[in-house]
């Protein structure tokens, strides 16, 4: 029998900064932001709680798990000089180069794609059975390119609301990877 692991990549909660391109800016969560982070946390079963070290992801983690372990890998992708923008504000032209092909376009002094999908992939390795990571959109985007092989266009086809979370089986033998809810 080949040995599994399930871990459960929750988005954090929502922030007055909602629609932007929030990426390494520490902006807070919501009161509502943590409640709806609460209520989904008690439909899962965990063991364990891992967050980003941004305080969006780490003040839901606090509340979920009395006890929970900072790791600065699952952060958002770094936006840069746009960190924190409206993007309705920014070059449209860029923006769509950006959204196109992160990894070419990224943004004005900000992470590329592929960096961000390398770093997640190794946090996503650590993980121990029955973890739940409580990180960014980005973040849980590039779990999913790198564990189940998405493209950029792929891993961006999924909606993923503040709060909601995706639930993985991941196989020692990384090429048996089944999604078990979106």
């Amino acid at each position: 029998m080949i040995a599994s692991r399930a871990v459960h990549l929750m988005r954090h909660g929502a922030t007055a900064l909602n629609g932007h391109l929030v990426g390494h800016e520490d902006v807070p969560v919501t009161a509502e932001g943590i409640a709806a982070c609460l209520a989904a946390a008690d439909t899962l079963a965990f063991t364990r709680v891992v967050s980003s070290d941004l305080s969006r992801a780490a003040d839901c983690a606090a509340a979920i798990g009395a006890t929970f372990r900072r790791d600065a890998r699952w952060r958002e992708l770094d936006f840069g000089a746009w960190d924190g923008c409206d993007p309705a504000t920014l070059d449209a032209a860029a923006l769509a180069d950006f959204w196109r092909d992160p990894d070419a376009a990224p943004p004005p002094g900000g992470e590329r794609w592929s960096a961000l999908v390398a770093r997640v992939g190794a946090a996503l390795h650590d993980l121990d059975d029955g973890t739940l990571v409580v990180t960014h959109g980005g973040a849980i985007r590039a779990a999913l390119a790198g564990a189940c092989g998405f493209d950029v266009r792929q891993a961006w086809a999924f909606a993923l609301p503040c709060a909601s979370v995706v639930s993985l089986r991941l196989w020692e033998d990384a090429a048996q990877i089944v999604a078990l809810r979106p």
